[in-house]
């Protein structure tokens, strides 16, 4: 499957009433030209923060579901937040790994994902459920069911390389910090 089989899927499957992060690169690329909302935070730049802010949402805003669309390459970037997640054992959380094993915006370099099992890694890590998604099949069940249970949730996704990048996220950061703020919080400024 490739990543717009992948985000299609996932997408359909989110609570309504879910925030959703997006890392960086095609990720959010994909999320925005085909599922943009309010309750979702495109990130643009910031390698390796998807999870950590996804942990800080989840740990203040108990009563909705927090998920982050992470890649492989962003969550390798700061592997140290997964034993946050071991800490904070966040309920909420629902952390999706797209796993192309490659560092695919910037140009294809191999990911060190190839060798590592992010999904073991994540289950040593006090994840509450685990689990490895490589057909659209396996992805449709799983998506029915991760936002079911209790977390912190993960899902591994193998993908391929997308065979053509979507469209650049039109939203200036100030408006999308400005709109998915009111969405979490329902405080404008």
């Amino acid at each position: 499957m490739n990543r717009t089989n992948a985000v299609q899927t996932l997408m359909q499957h989110i609570p309504k009433d879910a925030l959703v992060i997006s890392v960086n690169g095609y990720i959010s690329r994909e999320v925005f030209s085909s599922f943009d909302r309010i309750g979702n935070f495109y990130m643009l730049g910031s390698m390796g923060m998807g999870l950590p802010i996804a942990l800080g949402l989840a740990y203040v805003i108990k009563k909705r579901k927090i998920v982050v669309l992470d890649g492989d390459g962003n969550l390798l970037m700061n592997m140290g937040s997964l034993s946050t997640v071991a800490r904070l054992h966040p309920r909420n959380l629902v952390h999706i790994v797209l796993d192309n094993e490659v560092y695919e915006s910037t140009g294809g370099q191999p990911s060190s994902s190839r060798y590592i099992k992010l999904e073991k890694v994540a289950k040593v890590c006090g994840y509450e459920f685990v689990a490895r998604a490589e057909t659209v099949a396996e992805l449709e069940k799983y998506s029915k069911r991760i936002f079911l249970v209790g977390g912190p949730v993960f899902l591994l996704v193998k993908i391929r390389e997308a065979a053509s990048p979507s469209g650049r996220i039109s939203i200036k950061p100030k408006e999308i910090v400005r709109r998915f703020k009111k969405n979490a919080t329902g405080v404008i400024e």
